[in-house]
């Protein structure tokens, strides 16, 4: 039937049942991609929409039930608003966001708030929120941006308090982050230069191309996850270049055209990428400048360069693109070449507008959920109830207008409307049979479980893990032994967008459109799995929702690669569902760390003891010889490739034993990674991997050893800290902090410190949480925190502020709240489906946070991306005990726990 519905003004005549979801006919028959499907049942926000002037969640409100006469505002259309346009703005100003796919939906609650004029404090503006998720930690600067709106539009002169609103881009930024949010500090420089990735790929023109007209076209093998990592890039080659960063089109990510950097991971983007771009553009400006010299018959030292063109004293000019559009360097970058000096920069150290943020506030289609191809079809997977199950008996040829693919126990529908592939999945669902299978056991998702297992012990020695046997342990045989055990549970990624996929397949070559962060390995892998030749596979990076990891945007390309083999010629969509992405996407791994340590009369660490005992954290698809595959769905096939049993890692700081060994002075040490093969669920990376338990059991353990000695625990730390820059980041979280003690007396909220330096060779980070505790509930609430981290040389201030409070917000979720707990009967043998079953931090429980960045400008950039995870629960943990004397060892620190050790306490 046909509906005529009023979308941001304009009248459309929509053929749809009247049941469907009004998000699924926005996005289908209007094509306004703007509005975010991600969970389908009111737990997100992300498809939320103005329905006469009120925010409703399109995902479960049905065509029928909107008025022939009522008024639908979606994200794309509050730009035309000035409530609306007054909130995008203030959410660009204030960089709120990361990867900013919850965003459009929380810009048309925002637009209700500030329609309504109310006086609303921090406080008010997240519980207005609380019907939102976001995954990527953005809740603080979200909030902050709304306080901005809703000022401003109390404002007649439009002033308010907007910090960089209406910036000309073009201008010189500030110096500094967000106004009150951040400050920094310069530290002594050092001179450590480095090539990055140039040293894999030295080919100049793999990096930088001149192109015509007036554009210069710069390349990173690394993607864009929410890291801000394409800002970073074109803030760096433009001062290395000298053009504005308007000219600039950075491209990443796409296999075959991209500089192979393999993986996006690892706090390395702006280590590894950013400084090749840097050295990359710093080599092309000598050689442009040679050109120009040669051109113009002048020395390149009388030659000055202004937005890409080059000047002599005599008037004569010549451009970049005169010079070289079109033309290859035919350049090797053997050796580092000087870079512009740190005072002639504009825009690496003082910040640059996020390139991506404004079009996803607006709602654009810049997310692969939202990419249309001509004559694109729509698929979704039908998944068994359990994993490992196979499917039994026939299956219709068609179901619900939708037609069935199926490849062994592979099963998936496609049709011309996504809505119609949504119907069709839930209909074969209920049609599809399937046997075997195991159910999850509902003790094999706890740490006493990992702790149960047979074990391959290695130990760890200056980061890595070496083969042969661990030695004896130390003597712990000072005046104060301690001995604890600290555990995480497992862990899920949970973005707030489901992992999608677009493929095509045509000619006997495949096209991949997927949110990978390994696209590199990623083709090998499909290549591998389709008994394709690699050289006609090509995988382009297109942005997804945040999960900092490996979740199922692997996957999911390969169920799309299916669907489009099994239909050449047509591109197509394939999505998962939140049920699929909760229940199917590989989780973070148990752990289990116990320390032990013993302190001599004059309080010296004489022994230090560190066992880890933890399942893998490398499941990334890649390539095996033939050994099995790392993907979903070729378990699956007609012909089912093997699942690859899990190796221990040998690298530096890998997997398990990530920050297992401390920066502290501590006498006779060990540490031994104690790897777990066989884990009940499939597990890969999340954000920081061991790390984030490594540091909250140890700086939970030298907590322990301070106030088992009496000590200050910030002065013991400093007394066994060698490294001034680490003592430097403690001293300057404290100092920012206003010291350890909240004021408020005898009823004071608890404060916390944790310190780490990421994987030891990364950024510095301390941390202080300042917590309360209802001792009637147990619940936890982290009210503020504080962040002091040295990156090196800073390259975007605000973006590195951003990811720094980012990882203690998702942290903080972690520690508070966050843990797969098997259900029985649960989807997918027991796991939670949605955020019901498995809870996220929500707007309501966010805390207010301040940075300090010691910044070192001629250093080198530090990765610091996952440098805060570990300090932040530790710093949670160590606060819950100063504020209530009980010491809290295993995650998450939900109320029921918490309840019972205050209950242990009396």
């Amino acid at each position: 039937m046909t509906v005529p519905l009023l979308i941001n003004g304009v009248l459309h005549m929509v053929a749809a049942d009247r049941e469907t979801p009004l998000l699924w006919v926005l996005r289908g028959e209007v094509g306004d991609m703007s509005v975010k499907y991600g969970c389908g049942v009111e737990q997100c926000g992300a498809c939320r929409v103005l329905v006469d002037g009120r925010p409703a969640w399109s995902c479960t409100l049905p065509l029928g039930d909107v008025g022939h006469a009522s008024r639908v505002t979606t994200p794309a259309g509050l730009v035309d608003d000035p409530a609306g346009a007054a909130v995008q703005q203030a959410l660009v100003a204030h960089n709120a966001g990361q990867c900013a796919y919850c965003l459009p939906g929380i810009a048309v609650t925002l637009t209700d708030l500030v329609r309504r004029g109310e006086a609303l404090d921090a406080a008010g503006v997240r519980a207005a929120l609380d019907d939102h998720l976001c995954r990527c930690g953005a809740q603080p600067r979200i909030v902050r941006a709304a306080l901005d709106a809703l000022e401003s539009a109390g404002d007649p002169a439009g002033e308010g308090r907007r910090t960089g609103a209406g910036r000309d881009p073009s201008a010189a930024p500030p110096a500094a982050p967000a106004e009150g949010v951040a400050e920094v500090e310069v530290r002594p420089p050092s001179r450590a230069r480095r090539l990055g990735s140039l040293t894999q790929v030295p080919e100049l023109d793999h990096w930088v191309r001149i192109v015509a007209p007036d554009r210069v076209e710069v390349r990173t093998g690394k993607v864009e996850l929410g890291q801000g990592i394409l800002t970073a890039v074109a803030a760096v080659a433009a001062d290395e270049l000298g053009v504005d960063p308007a000219r600039i089109d950075v491209v990443s990510g796409i296999t075959g055209t991209t500089p192979n950097e393999w993986v996006t991971a690892g706090s390395g983007s702006v280590e590894q990428s950013v400084t090749a771009v840097r050295q990359a553009c710093a080599h092309a400006r000598r050689a442009l400048v040679e050109r120009a010299a040669a051109r113009l018959g002048v020395a390149g030292s009388d030659l000055m360069v202004d937005d890409g063109r080059f000047a002599a004293s005599d008037g004569r000019d010549v451009s970049y693109w005169e010079l070289a559009a079109g033309r290859p360097f035919g350049i090797t970058v053997e050796a580092p070449v000087e870079r512009v000096p740190a005072a002639e920069r504009r825009w690496t150290g003082r910040g640059l507008p996020r390139v991506d943020l404004a079009a996803k506030v607006r709602g654009e289609p810049v997310f692969l959920h939202d990419l249309a191809l001509p004559r694109m079809r729509h698929a979704r997977v039908v998944r068994p109830a359990r994993p490992g199950a196979r499917l039994a008996g026939p299956v219709p040829a068609t179901v619900a207008g939708a037609d069935v693919v199926r490849n062994g126990s592979f099963l998936a529908v496609v049709a011309d409307r996504e809505a119609d592939a949504v119907r069709a999945a839930a209909a074969l669902a209920t049609e599809a049979r399937w046997d075997g299978g195991e159910d999850l056991p509902p003790r094999a998702a706890t740490a006493d479980h990992l702790r149960a297992q047979p074990a391959e012990s290695s130990a760890v020695v200056d980061g890595t893990a070496l083969e042969g046997p661990v030695g004896p342990a130390p003597r712990h045989d000072g005046a104060v032994r301690l001995r604890a055990t600290y555990t995480r549970p497992y862990l899920l990624h949970a973005a707030i967008g489901p992992s999608t996929a677009v493929a095509r397949f045509e000619d006997g070559r495949l096209e991949v459109w997927s949110h990978s962060q390994g696209v590199e390995l990623l083709r090998l892998a499909l290549a591998e799995v389709l008994r394709l030749d690699p050289v006609d596979v090509t995988v382009t990076h297109v942005q997804g929702a945040g999960c900092y990891g490996h979740n199922g945007a692997d996957d999911v390309a390969l169920d799309a690669a299916l669907v489009a083999m099994a239909d050449p010629g047509r591109p197509v969509s394939l999505t998962w569902s939140r049920a699929d992405e909760h229940v199917w996407e590989p989780a973070a791994p148990a752990m289990a760390v116990t320390l032990e340590a013993s302190v001599d009369e004059g309080g010296v660490i004489r022994s230090w003891q560190h066992d880890v005992h933890s399942y893998s954290h490398i499941g990334r698809p890649r390539p095996t010889g033939d050994r099995g595959s790392w993907l979903l769905a070729s378990w699956d096939l007609d012909s089912p490739w093997e699942r690859p049993s899990p190796q221990p890692s040998r690298g530096f700081h890998a997997g398990g034993y990530r920050n297992a060994d401390p920066l502290y002075r501590a006498g006779e040490k060990r540490v031994v990674e104690h790897f777990v093969a066989a884990s009940p669920l499939r597990t890969s990376s999340t954000r920081s991997l061991g790390a984030f338990a490594n540091v909250f059991a140890l700086e939970s353990f030298v907590d322990e050893l301070a106030v088992a000695l009496g000590r200050d625990p910030v002065a013991f730390r400093l007394d066994h800290l060698d490294d001034p820059r680490a003592r430097a980041v403690i001293e300057a979280v404290v100092d920012l902090a206003g010291g350890m003690v909240a004021p408020g007396g005898v009823d004071a909220p608890g404060r916390g410190l944790g310190f780490a330096r990421y994987e030891n060779v990364k950024a510095y980070a301390a941390v202080i949480a300042e917590v309360t505790v209802d001792a009637r509930t147990g619940l936890v609430v982290v009210e503020r925190g504080w962040i002091a981290a040295d990156a090196g040389e800073v390259i975007d201030p605000d973006g590195l502020v951003n990811q720094l409070e980012g990882g203690f917000v998702q942290a903080a979720s972690w520690t508070l709240k966050e843990q797969v707990e098997p259900a029985e009967g649960g989807p997918g043998g027991g796991r939670p489906a949605d955020w019901d079953g498995y809870p996220i931090l929500r707007f309501g429980e966010s805390p207010e946070l301040t940075t300090r960045l010691l910044d070192r400008p001629e250093g080198r950039p530090l990765g610091a991306g996952e440098a805060t995870t570990g300090p932040t629960a530790a710093a949670v943990a160590n606060a819950v005990h100063q504020a209530t004397g009980a010491r809290i060892r295993d995650l998450p620190l939900r109320p029921a726990p918490v309840r019972a050790a205050l209950a242990a306490l009396l």
